[in-house]
């Protein structure tokens, strides 16, 4: 593997964009708007670069690093991340280091040194860092090709990974108003983007915003009831043997599901912010660099990370925006091989969030804004169109349905639950008018089937008018159109009511007879396989014809070895895409094996002889 110290440090930058495509990154042409990004930085200019996960953003700014002179500095939010950055950038033959709390002062000086020497193309550091005296003192000292502040969104407190640290980066365009600077993220409505502007000063850049669709991703959304059996059903019967994340909420539920995956024959972690930094560090090398390895983690966990044969990402509570739905999906099938993206939520939910969001910090403002998110991630779970379609109109794009999510696949019937719902606000409204009370969703529910349960008795609500009304409904239905009315803005979680429900002016409409309702009925756990791709590694492997799959094993047991030698993840070798290319082509030489995308001249002629010999011996039979 590369070094700080190999021979060819001092060589001069690539003379054009494409020689470091094609010469470094192994690919024959720009995907895209990428070309004209590049160009862009190359000319000094400056940019805000929206781009979906696994689309390509880095080499947005690893190549104008590579062309200009100087070194490219790459502000990211996640110091445990860049030593797998940094070994992936050396892997190529690129001159990448990092600056952060994790090395020793020695190996710092080291870095620094070679930066100052101009013997680094790429140069990342946590914001927290680079905000410090003796860092900007560093910098100012050494020539810089461009900035590249990386997740972008972080800058915007609306959005779902705020760093406060990311609004004083307008520093670099006031100390070093002539180096370029681009912003990049995969995520960010008109608002996040309007903040991520005026706080890096790119009032007068272009913005290249591209597709923000995962095409190879399904949308699976399904209501819970024993959740930790759901999850496991689902990667047992879709997901053997695969790498996933799975998101909860809260640290002890992610501790209690990796227990209880683990109980059940499954290779499960826990990851969230409680845990000690070497047991966090640990369980994440071992996610990078081992197959079938299942995180179970809260949102600490995810930024970043490049693993690019993420199958699934499932979630057992609701996220609390769609822009961090998104987000945590867009960390599966980062190879553009099918994934899946499975969500489960509840009534609870609802109330959790809301319970969170009142006693968040912040301003009324602050809080209204909360509800909005919450609100349109409940409006997502309860579409009874194209999940594509509404997730990608919330960051306003418009797409066609997309045939790759359950309703979609499986599209749900509709009825007209308009009398329902009226009797459901009717409960609500006579028991604050007539007995100034609110309740919970449940004892609205028990009320409304006509259940004697001791609450029901000690506050003599069998004598209300709407006492059993609604009893040809099963409690499972009731919950049903419940979570419709919270998604479509006709009730409310009181946030100062302990979960009751209360209505809203929206409510009004609906009870005077004025608005019809269609609601989809009560889910049922489906599976949304028919028609669509499998999104099993395994099933994805067995697609090749029987001897390239021969060879495509060999392949990857020659990687694996060669990985764990140099202690870095499989996928920084070579990708299984590129892996699945090479056993489908079978190059015999050196130079036809260049020609397959991932493959370039440092990887060629490191690996090379070796990948044809592996070749060669599985078309012996050896």
């Amino acid at each position: 593997m590369s070094t700080l110290f190999d021979a060819d440090l001092d060589r001069p930058p690539l003379a054009t964009a494409l020689d470091a495509l094609q010469q470094v990154f192994g690919y024959e042409s720009f995907r895209g708007e990428q070309q004209a990004i590049v160009q862009r930085l190359i000319d000094g200019g400056n940019a805000l670069v929206l781009m979906p996960t696994g689309g390509g953003k880095s080499l947005c700014y690893q190549i104008p690093a590579l062309v200009r002179p100087g070194t490219g500095v790459v502000i990211s939010p996640l110091i445990a991340l860049m030593q797998d950055q940094v070994d992936a950038l050396q892997e190529l033959g690129v001159r990448a280091a990092f600056l952060n709390s994790s090395q020793t002062p020695g190996v710092a000086r080291e870095v620094e040194q070679a930066y100052l020497r101009g013997q680094l193309d790429l140069l990342y550091i946590a914001p927290e860092r680079l905000l410090t005296p003796r860092c900007l003192e560093l910098l100012a000292r050494g020539r810089i090709a461009l900035f590249a502040i990386d997740e972008a969104h972080c800058v915007s407190q609306w959005g779902h990974d705020f760093r406060p640290e990311y609004q004083q980066l307008d520093i670099l365009a006031q100390r070093w108003p002539t180096v370029p600077r681009v912003a990049l993220t995969a995520t960010a409505t008109e608002a996040t983007r309007a903040d991520i502007i005026t706080c890096l000063s790119l009032q007068d850049s272009p913005q290249f915003i591209a597709s923000f669709d995962r095409p190879n991703i399904c949308y699976r959304i399904v209501e819970k009831h024993e959740v930790r059996r759901q999850l496991l059903n689902f990667i047992r019967e879709e997901h053997g043997g695969d790498c996933g994340i799975v998101y909860a909420l809260s640290r002890s539920r992610v501790e209690d599901t990796a227990e209880f995956l683990n109980r059940n024959g499954l290779t499960a972690l826990p990851y969230h912010a409680g845990l000690p930094a070497p047991t966090r560090a640990e369980h994440q090398a071992r996610f990078l660099r081992e197959d079938g390895i299942i995180m179970v983690a809260t949102i600490a966990f995810g930024m970043g990370v490049n693993k690019p044969d993420v199958r699934f990402v499932a979630h057992i509570d609701l996220p609390k925006s769609i822009e961090g739905y998104y987000q945590e999906t867009g960390r599966a099938g980062r190879d553009s091989l099918p994934a899946d993206a499975w969500l489960a939520y509840g009534l609870q939910d609802v109330v959790q969030q809301r319970r969170m969001i009142d006693a968040s910090e912040g301003d009324a403002l602050h809080q209204r804004r909360q509800v909005r998110q919450l609100d349109a991630m409940l409006a997502l779970c309860e579409a009874v169109t194209c999940r594509r379609q509404q997730l990608l109109a919330y960051f306003g794009q418009t797409v066609e349905p997309c045939g790759n999510c359950d309703t979609c696949l499986e599209p749900p019937t509709t009825w007209d639950g308009t009398i329902a719902v009226q009797k459901l606000l009717s409960a609500i409204y006579r028991l604050w008018r007539e007995r100034g009370q609110r309740f919970g969703g449940g004892h609205i529910i028990d009320i409304l089937r006509g259940q004697m349960t001791d609450r029901v008795k000690q506050h003599d609500h069998q004598s209300l008018t709407v006492f059993g009304v609604g009893a040809d409904l099963t409690t499972e239905a009731w919950r049903g159109i419940l979570r419709q009315a919270l998604a479509l803005g006709l009730l409310t979680v009181d946030l100062e009511g302990y979960g009751t429900l209360a209505l809203t002016p929206a409510s009004r409409d609906v009870l005077k007879g004025e608005r019809t309702l269609m609601l989809r009925p009560v889910a049922h756990e489906t599976h949304a396989k028919s028609g669509r791709r499998s999104a099993r590694s395994a099933d994805l492997a067995a697609a090749l014809p029987p001897d390239a799959q021969q060879r495509f094993e060999r392949l990857r047991a020659w990687r694996a070895q060669v990985a764990k030698t140099h202690g870095v993840p499989a996928y920084v070798i070579f990708h299984d895409a590129t892996l699945r290319d090479i056993a489908l082509q079978q190059p015999q030489t050196l130079d036809a094996l260049g020609t397959i995308s991932g493959v370039g001249i440092r990887k060629r002629e490191a690996y090379g002889p070796d990948v044809v010999a592996c070749l060669m011996d599985s078309t012996n039979g050896q």
